[in-house]
This record gives structure tokens, C-alpha cells and sequence, in this order.
């Protein structure tokens, strides 16, 4: 299918790390990017991952939480809040609903909800709406530089 090539495949194939690619049909009017990738794709929610930028006491962070699940801000710090959609869209270098945690503009502080590790393989946005990448959730880690931590 065409543009399956995003800098987030780029950034997995050439880290030589096992990853497998889902498309679907992304519908415009869809509330809920994540969640709409979990049901066109037949998945279970826990395992499709939702990448979220906020400001997190004055520093961009990238967090990667279960697409049902909300981020709890207050696990970030005392002053955490969302990123404002142009700041995020800008340090990534991707267009919201369609931010990676891979081959990002900017390398940001990454973190990655724990409960990621609970699965073999989970998947994230591959760049751009309606395309999904599955790899192992250390991976994950390994490419972003990220950390695991409870965020939910």
C-alpha cells in the first residue's frame, strides 16, 4: 500500500529491529485516533498504544500510554500539562494522530507506560494516520532511549 515509508520505519529498519506493519482506512471524522486503529485492525485496546507529547515542568516529553487509557499528568510533575498541538507537531516532525515515538524530528524524553511490558509485541502509531507498527515494546524502549514507569 502506499506511504508505508515514514522516517518511524525508517528508524526501525535501520536499527535492524523485527517490526510488522498494519494499515487501515483512517476516517477523518473518527474522535479517538487510538482507538479507531484498535477496531479497524481488530485489536485488543491494551495493546494499541497511544503517543502523546506534553510539557512536563517546562520540558517537552513524550508519552506512550494504552489508547483506553488517560495519561494522569500528575505522574509527570506538579506543573505537567499537554503540549500545545503546533509545539508537538513541531518537535516531532509528525502531525497529531499520527505522532511516533519513532525517528522523531527531536529526540525527546521518552517514557513508555509499564504496561507495555506485559505484552510481546504492542503497537504505535508508524507516522502518519491509519498505519500502525508492531514491535516489542523493548525495543520500543531501546530506539526512543525511553523508560517505563506507570503513567496511568
Amino acid at each position: 500500500m502506499a506511504g508505508r515509508e515514514t522516517q518511524a520505519t525508517r528508524a526501525a529498519r535501520g536499527a535492524g529491529v523485527w517490526f510488522a506493519l498494519h494499515e487501515y482506512v483512517h476516517d477523518a471524522a473518527s474522535a479517538s485516533f487510538g482507538m479507531e486503529a484498535a477496531e479497524q485492525l481488530g485489536l485488543d485496546p491494551a495493546r494499541v498504544f497511544k503517543t502523546l507529547v506534553a510539557d512536563a515542568d517546562g520540558t517537552l516529553t513524550v508519552c506512550i500510554v494504552p489508547v483506553a487509557a488517560r495519561l494522569d499528568l500528575k505522574a509527570l510533575g506538579k506543573r505537567a500539562a499537554m503540549a500545545e498541538k503546533k509545539a508537538a507537531e513541531r518537535a516531532t516532525g509528525y502531525v497529531a494522530g499520527g505522532i511516533s515515538p519513532l525517528g522523531q524530528r527531536r529526540r525527546l524524553p521518552t517514557l513508555l507506560d509499564e504496561t507495555a511490558l506485559e505484552h510481546e509485541t504492542i503497537y504505535v502509531s508508524a507516522g502518519r494516520r491509519g498505519l500502525e507498527i508492531e514491535l516489542a515494546p523493548r525495543d520500543l524502549l531501546a530506539l526512543t532511549g525511553g523508560t517505563a514507569r506507570r503513567m496511568t
